[in-house]
């Protein structure tokens, strides 16, 4: 955790990554509303779908205000059938409001321990069919999702700026992403931008066991120097 911590201090010295200043900021803070704190941190159910069998959901809330949302939809023959997407998340006094990496909002309301979901102007949705989402304790889905952010390493840690999110978290060990990094970045120290398919995960820091969100690296990593997230 120490060279994590280390890696996230030089990073803030080098530079304030153009184009990447928090998009979460802009909306609503998850501080600054009603705390989820209570409430069980993710849930699971079957919803209706208009092709398909329905589609089996499961939403997990971070402590850091994002969210990932694992979609596998039932009967699908051909073609992918689970799909995985992540952004912020805020709540206000009667709604849950998730923000995706695309910018696009999907809202719930709270009932009990439960989640229903509302329609997508955030209205209760009329139907005899199932919108609820049950609580469960559950891992995080190991889908792959395309990513887009700043990259750095130094002092054999690695973090990746998510410019959907602004977040910053720890990269799983990968000797060929870092290997391809150093060859992006060439002679100078900084931050290069990282278009990847991944998946986020719990791993433990070295010094207190507390487990902290990773991102693990699936395939299709690509550096692209010059650019930011403003690109």
């Amino acid at each position: 955790m120490k060279k994590v911590l280390l890696a996230i201090a030089a990073l803030g010295m080098l530079m304030a990554l153009p184009g990447c200043n928090n998009r979460a900021d802009e909306q609503t803070s998850p501080a600054a509303s009603e705390t989820l704190a209570p409430m069980q941190q993710s849930w699971r159910g079957v919803l209706p779908c208009a092709d398909c069998e329905g589609i089996e959901t499961s939403l997990f809330l971070e402590k850091d205000g994002t969210w990932v949302m694992n979609e596998r939809y039932q009967g699908v023959t051909k073609g992918p059938a689970s799909f995985a997407s992540y952004g912020t998340w805020a709540r206000t006094a009667e709604k849950l409001v998730l923000t995706d990496s695309k910018g696009e909002k999907s809202y719930y309301r709270v009932k009990g321990d439960k989640l229903e979901m509302l329609d997508r102007q955030g209205n209760p949705i009329t139907s005899t069919l199932n919108y609820t989402l049950e609580p469960v304790k559950a891992s995080l889905p190991l889908t792959p999702m395309t990513m887009r952010g700043m990259y750095f390493y130094m002092a054999d840690a690695a973090i990746f700026t998510d410019c959907a999110t602004g977040k910053r978290v720890a990269v799983a060990n990968n000797a060929q992403l870092e290997r391809d990094y150093a060859a992006a970045r060439g002679s100078e120290t900084k931050p290069v931008l990282l278009v990847v398919d991944g998946h986020f995960t719990l791993e433990p820091n070295q010094d207190t066991g507390e487990k902290v969100n990773t991102l693990a690296v699936d395939r299709d990593a690509k550096f692209i120097p010059g650019k930011d997230c403003s690109h």
